[in-house]
């Protein structure tokens, strides 16, 4: 009964919110668990009790908060779309309060450390070239790494020096690419064999995948011996860091990431130990 309601939503997704591709998986993953929860009882009957012991059950799981809430946010999305529809007479969401998340600052790399990882590669194979250039992309431009793996080569303009990205919800923007970033993928590009349309390829010639990316950044982290928790967000995370420690005003940072809103870029505003040095430096009397 619930998956003809659960098509419904997707379809509603789909075509009038245009979601991505990452959304719809993670919205299906969702309402299946819920479904499962539910085993028998009808939609219709779901009440505020029946999700509050859905979310007891999810924390006897040991979920994190994050996970929880998503989870929420997802029945929250599905519950207002069916009473909205008419498909049912109570919305039991109304008045299911989301619990309250503790903000993790984003982890990031100093500026040495992220040109040690960029300079890693080994320059004389095609796979150290591409690895070189993935690694520059995404530190001066900031972009996601799905951004970067749907990149074609006719986004990138040399000239001009930006690229033109797919972002979430399908929208595009224009991420600007600095010019060491355009040298590596110039020299790259020399060496690229093939006529496919991707920029970024794997070994046997196709588009790379957003967890080949995750494989290289891995590859160099070992290789340059750094023991921190990195991913290919983390260079992301530092691009904006980095900015706003020299003094990007945060709008600019969010057109940069590509952020719907503000809120979200706030996260990069913690205060560094070197800004938080600068500061006392050149405002203390007696620094």
């Amino acid at each position: 009964m619930m998956d003809r309601y659960v098509e419904k939503f997707m379809n509603y997704l789909k075509i009038e919110k245009d979601a991505s591709r990452h959304t719809i998986v993670n919205y299906t993953e969702d309402l299946k668990g819920f479904s499962h929860f539910l085993q028998k009882v009808p939609l219709e009957e779901v009440d505020y009790l029946t999700i509050r012991k859905f979310l007891a059950t999810l924390r006897s799981k040991e979920y994190d908060k994050r996970t929880i809430a998503r989870k929420l946010s997802t029945l929250r999305s599905f519950f207002k779309f069916l009473y909205r529809e008419g498909y049912l007479k109570v919305n039991p969401m109304s008045t299911v309060s989301t619990p309250k998340i503790d903000k993790k600052l984003p982890r990031f790399l100093d500026v040495a450390n992220v040109v040690k990882l960029i300079e890693s590669p080994d320059m004389k194979d095609s796979c150290g070239l591409r690895d070189r250039a993935i690694m520059e992309i995404l530190y001066s431009s900031g972009m996601r790494v799905s951004e970067l793996v749907g990149l074609d080569c006719d986004d990138v303009d040399f000239i001009g020096g930006v690229a033109k990205v797919m972002g979430k919800g399908k929208k595009e923007r224009i991420c600007p690419i600095g010019e060491k970033a355009t040298g590596a993928l110039r020299n790259y590009l020399n060496k690229k064999t093939g006529h496919n349309r991707a920029l970024f390829l794997n070994k046997s010639g196709g588009r790379l995948s957003d967890r080949s990316v995750r494989r290289i950044i891995d590859k160099h982290i070992r290789k340059i011996s750094l023991r921190d928790k990195i991913s290919p967000h983390t260079l992301r995370h530092s691009f904006a860091t980095h900015l706003l420690d020299r003094g990007a005003d945060l709008r600019s940072v969010q057109e940069l990431l590509g952020h719907k809103n503000l809120s979200t870029t706030q996260i990069y505003t913690h205060i560094t130990p070197e800004r938080l040095k600068s500061v006392y430096d050149k405002t203390h009397p007696r620094a």
